[in-house]
């Protein structure tokens, strides 16, 4: 992964997004997208006792003791995250020096390595150097998490907006209590806390996301038509 021309600064917020080379498939079977949470969710801390190989021999409930007791050793501080086909979003905070980076490169290359032993393939599966927008206001924050949490909606994934919500690969479904249609091994070390305080129930939450649904995927189109 190059060096960023402009470093990431700590205690600052960035919405953190790659997609795979010539747009290809990064993130196919059920199977595929537990592993990238759980490798996501991992590399996320700064521990040093498990590597990912070890980790997932553990049994779920130990895996899920492992990622809560590491919660105060961080390098990012996840606060929305969305895995779509052939890219994924992350909105988080950087906790130490060079903890985005380290957390994605870390992420991606074992990641990388796990699908080219699926599927009988060599070299990079994601683009070379992710892409990282620095969240400056509050508002901001807010727009891009529910941007963050549309995706599936606004790129026709799933049909119906109340599938937002079910979408087992997004955080949407945390924030709102919805079950999500495939059991996905969501770990308590997402930080809610934040944007849940900018909403005094969940449904509100839900409806400001609703609130942008349909614009948000016209834009989308837009863009896919203005492309081709």
């Amino acid at each position: 992964m190059p060096r960023r021309i402009t470093p990431l600064v700590n205690q600052e917020i960035y919405h953190v997004f790659n997609r795979g080379i010539d747009h290809r498939s990064t993130f196919i079977s059920p199977k595929e997208y537990r592993h990238a949470l759980k490798s996501i969710l991992l590399y996320q801390t700064n521990q040093q006792t498990y590597r990912l190989s070890s980790f997932l021999r553990l049994k779920e409930s130990n895996q899920e003791q492992v990622i809560f007791d590491l919660k105060n050793n961080l390098k990012t501080n996840i606060f929305v995250y969305c895995l779509m086909p052939n890219h994924f979003h992350l909105l988080l905070r950087q906790e130490t020096e060079n903890g985005i980076s380290s957390h994605l490169k870390e992420f991606q290359n074992s990641y990388t390595r796990y699908f080219n032993l699926r599927h009988n393939r060599t070299g990079p599966l994601f683009s070379t150097q992710f892409k990282a927008v620095r969240i400056e206001n509050e508002n901001q924050f807010l727009h891009v998490s529910r941007y963050i949490h549309l995706n599936p909606y606004s790129s026709k994934l799933i049909k119906n907006k109340s599938g937002i919500f079910t979408y087992p690969w997004s955080s949407a479904h945390l924030y709102t209590n919805q079950k999500p249609t495939t059991t996905a091994n969501h770990y308590p070390i997402l930080d809610k806390t934040l944007l849940n305080s900018h909403f005094q129930t969940n449904q509100r939450h839900r409806q400001f996301i609703l609130d942008n649904a349909d614009h948000q995927r016209h834009l989308k189109q837009i863009q896919h038509l203005t492309l081709e």
